[in-house]
């Protein structure tokens, strides 16, 4: 691994902890950068306050705000869903301090070595995603070690008010998650369908309910499908609260029923929904090395790639 030095913080900036007093303020540093990186705003407020409420990242510790003067420049957060080696962690950053951002990079990982330390493990390994042309500086990103390890697309696709309700087969049937029961139902079926994908973490049933924030989660927009012979396979779990268009959060095929189109009906089901609640646009993001074909299946049905956002690991022994 390359060996770093500690980067000074230039005068006239300062780091604190955020709180979530400071979310519009993120939001709207994160905004900032969504235009230099993609050429619009991406970032709803309601996605920063879930982030900073997240159960597994203590802001006190696992946060960090750089400002010059009153104008915040980046954003730092860190969390732990691995209990061992495994750090998760968002950068972000305006171009003007890089050095700056460096500054944060140095707390960030002596971080991350601390939290996998204390889980007992020997290194942290610490994965990071930005755009594919972000506002860092991806040179000085390699020099202190941090690789590329994955890719993904973000689709979009626009929707038409004539969108179609696709035909069920006679031994299909979709329901939303109305209950409890179907609640951890479709739980069960996207820990299951995803367990051998690319960067998974198991989470019980609490947890993901906090990672996908559930006291905000309209539970009309999670499909479960259901074949005769087989049961509940299947889940699509989507969401209504971006400006930009609807989002699809995740499709889980159980690995028994693939091949059977059910990821198709789901996703056309989800389009014809939102087309009758009158969106113009869908999006979703997907693992573009992903062993069950989805970049295949997305681009089928007429979803092309908006951007794309690679995911950064650094690998870094503990002390």
């Amino acid at each position: 691994m390359t060996t770093t030095h500690p980067t000074p913080l230039p005068p006239g900036l300062t780091v604190r902890p955020a709180t979530l007093d400071d979310a519009e303020a993120v939001c709207a540093l994160l905004n900032e950068i969504d235009v230099l990186e993609i050429g619009r705003a991406e970032t709803e407020l309601v996605e920063v306050q879930a982030d900073l409420k997240h159960p597994e990242a203590d802001l006190e510790r696992d946060s960090w705000l750089l400002f010059e003067g009153d104008r915040l420049l980046a954003y730092g957060l860190q969390w732990d869903e691995s209990g061992g080696e495994r750090i998760d962690m968002d950068h972000y950053t305006l171009p003007d301090h890089p050095l700056g951002a460096l500054h944060l990079f140095d707390l960030m990982e002596a971080r991350a070595a601390e939290r996998a330390a204390a889980n007992g493990a020997d290194r942290a390994v610490v994965h990071m995603h930005l755009n594919i042309t972000p506002t860092m500086d991806l040179d000085a990103l390699r020099g202190r070690g941090w690789r590329t390890v994955r890719r993904y697309n973000v689709m979009a696709r626009p929707l038409s008010p004539a969108e179609p309700l696709p035909t069920l087969p006679p031994d299909v049937t979709l329901r939303t998650c109305a209950s409890e029961e179907d609640r951890r139902k479709a739980y069960a079926l996207l820990q299951t369908a995803f367990a051998d994908h690319f960067d998974f973490q198991p989470r019980a049933y609490e947890q993901w309910l906090d990672d996908i924030d559930a006291e905000n989660v309209d539970w009309s927009l999670l499909w479960i499908a259901h074949v005769d012979d087989l049961g509940d396979v299947a889940a699509l779990r989507s969401r209504n609260d971006r400006s930009a268009a609807a989002w699809i959060s995740s499709i889980g095929v159980l690995r028994e029923a693939r091949g059977r189109g059910l990821g198709s009906l789901l996703l056309r089901h989800s389009f014809a929904h939102y087309a009758a609640l009158g969106r113009d646009r869908i999006s979703l993001g997907v693992d573009t090395d992903n062993s069950t074909g989805a970049l295949a299946l997305y681009e089928r049905h007429g979803m092309k790639r908006d951007f794309a956002v690679d995911t950064w690991e650094l690998i870094r022994p503990v002390q």
